[in-house]
């Protein structure tokens, strides 16, 4: 097991963990949770990313060179983009990328 596979299962283990949270008790990482007005849809976009980014590096980059997982590993890439747009819906539109000054 290498380093990259560590990091990948850790950053998915992340990203697993806060749209559990997201869904269940609402909470949202730090980093731009002021944007954020659906948390629980923001939830269930992280955890559709999530299972579209495990799919992607698990059984492509990761497994190797082997053509017969190209429809796997292209759908892994489709189900990241579905869970990516769901996290885009649940933010409130026309708001600064930057947080507000206090």
């Amino acid at each position: 097991m290498s380093w990259v596979t560590v990091g990948m299962v850790l950053a998915l283990g992340g990203l697993v963990a806060a749209g559990i949270a997201a869904i269940t008790a609402g909470w949202l990482p730090p980093l731009g949770r002021y944007r954020v007005v659906r948390p629980r849809l923001w939830g269930c976009g992280a955890l559709v990313s999530a299972l579209g980014m495990g799919v992607f590096e698990f059984l492509g980059p990761l497994r190797g060179p082997d053509i017969r997982m190209a429809p796997y590993v292209l759908s892994g890439t489709a189900v990241f983009l579905v869970g990516s747009a769901l996290q885009m819906l649940a933010r409130r539109p026309g708001r600064p990328a930057t947080p507000p000054a206090s």
